[in-house]
This record gives structure tokens, C-alpha cells and sequence, in this order.
């Protein structure tokens, strides 16, 4: 029997909205360990040779990446497996690039290029908040941080800013009601707007419902919501089309009008 878990990941099996072309290879950069799943994850390989066409092959990846070229988080990573996911902060320093990893309507990965005093911040989710046997108050965000001694008023869902340099949080982003919002998973991933409702279901998923900015409503579970800011105003600048999803219909329309059709 093998042991462990495996080390190799096939096209085929690796996440759709990675867009990685069907036949073009046997395998897929199976993403490291780190603080993002594996399926809701980047690849800092898939960055750097799908997305950013830096690289052509895995192998010109592992040397941009061990010639210390990529930060994330403002960390320098060398593993070119690296997971970066959802509000990480890319930065390669000799092209002077800067990105933030968000979604599109369309629940892809988009990397957002952002000027360099928003790379200064990110916004994590908080996922857990409790007392360490030490006695010490700690809340856990959605990428793994553990910050301690929090405001006390963080409480779990809510979002906080947090600065990439020094690690600690200054603004808290309630989850409540009129809150701005992007969907991080499931069938609306990507789309943008204000928490208009709330149904809790004990011993089930929570619902919440939505209302972007053309009007339309829409309902996910509250483990899939993200604050992002306070009414209209959203803290990170939105990648384009702004979190508001189009049926098909307005999608051809506007490429007939573009000439694309």
C-alpha cells in the first residue's frame, strides 16, 4: 500500500478555474502545503507560466522563484508550489509587478495589479476566535494567521485589515447587515454585494442573501461570504466588471456591440 499523501496531481483532476489547457500535459503543479487549500489555491508555478507568461516550462518557475524574484504576503518564497490564495498580495520586485489575488464573476482567480500602498494590506476573514491555555485571546484568519490579543470585539465572519509588514490588525469589518460582500465559494463565487438578510438554521448552513448593485438578489451559505467593506465603499479595489455578474444574454450584447461577434 502507499503511504502518505500523494505527491503528483493530473490535469484532468486539477481545479477548472486553474484554466489550465486540457490536453496540453500529463500533470498539474499539486500545490504545496501552506495556508490555503489545495483547491482554492494558485499556484505561484501557475502564476508565474499560465497567467503572467514569465516562465514557459515548471523548470524556468523553480529558478525565477530560487533566485528569491517572488513575494508573497511579503514573504520571499522559493517553493514554486507555493499556495497562494483569495486577498494574497504577489509581488515580483525586478519587474516592479504587484497583484492581489481575487475572483472574477465567473469564480476564477484574477490577478488584480494593485499600486503599492494598497499591497501594504490585506483583509483576512476570521474564522475562530478563543483563549489559549495560557490564557492568551486569539483569532485564527481564513490564511492562517494567528493573531493574538485581538480587538475584543472581533467575533467570527467578520473581516480585519491587516497590515503585511508588521502582521498586526487595525480595522475590524462587522458582519452585519448592509455590509459589503464578495462571495468566495460555490455557484455566485465572485460576485459582489451588500448582506441584506440572514437565516439561521441551527445544525445546518446559515443563509445569507445578497443584493449587488443592479438589484439582483441572490442566497449562499454564510461560510462562503467575505466582508470587504461597509455599504457601497469595498476596501480593495475590484478587478473588472466589479463583482456583478451577467447572464449570457447581456454577455452576448455587449460583445455584438464591441464587434467581437
Amino acid at each position: 500500500m502507499p503511504r502518505g499523501p500523494k505527491k503528483h496531481l493530473k490535469r484532468l483532476n486539477a481545479p477548472k478555474h486553474w484554466n489550465m489547457a486540457k490536453m496540453a500535459g500529463v500533470w498539474a503543479p499539486k500545490p504545496s502545503a501552506g495556508p490555503h487549500k489545495q483547491r482554492e489555491c494558485l499556484p505561484v508555478a501557475i502564476i508565474l507560466r499560465e497567467r503572467l507568461k514569465y516562465a514557459l516550462t515548471g523548470k524556468e518557475c523553480q529558478q525565477i522563484c530560487m533566485e528569491r524574484c517572488v513575494k508573497i504576503d511579503g514573504k520571499v518564497r522559493t517553493d514554486y508550489n507555493y499556495p497562494a490564495g483569495f486577498m494574497d498580495i504577489v509581488e515580483l520586485e525586478k519587474s516592479s509587478d504587484r497583484f492581489r489575488l481575487l475572483f472574477d464573476t465567473k469564480g476564477r482567480f484574477v490577478l488584480h495589479r494593485v499600486d503599492k500602498e494598497e499591497a501594504s494590506f490585506k483583509l483576512c476573514r476570521i474564522q475562530k476566535v478563543y483563549v489559549t491555555a495560557k490564557k492568551v485571546p486569539v483569532a485564527v484568519t481564513h490564511d492562517g494567521r494567528t493573531l493574538r490579543y485581538p480587538d475584543p470585539d472581533v467575533k467570527v465572519n467578520d473581516t480585519v485589515k491587516v497590515n503585511i509588514a508588521t502582521g498586526k490588525m487595525s480595522e475590524i469589518y462587522k458582519f452585519e447587515m448592509g455590509a459589503l460582500i464578495m462571495v468566495t465559494k460555490g455557484h455566485n463565487a465572485g460576485r459582489v454585494g451588500q448582506l441584506v438578510h440572514l437565516e439561521k438554521h441551527d445544525g445546518s448552513f446559515s443563509i445569507v442573501t445578497i443584493k449587488d448593485r443592479k438589484g439582483n438578489t441572490f442566497a449562499t451559505r454564510q461560510s462562503n461570504v467575505f466582508v470587504i467593506g461597509t455599504g457601497d465603499h469595498a476596501q480593495v479595489t475590484l478587478p473588472k466588471g466589479r463583482g456583478i455578474k451577467k447572464t449570457i444574454l447581456q454577455e452576448r450584447a455587449e460583445a455584438e456591440a464591441r464587434g467581437d461577434l
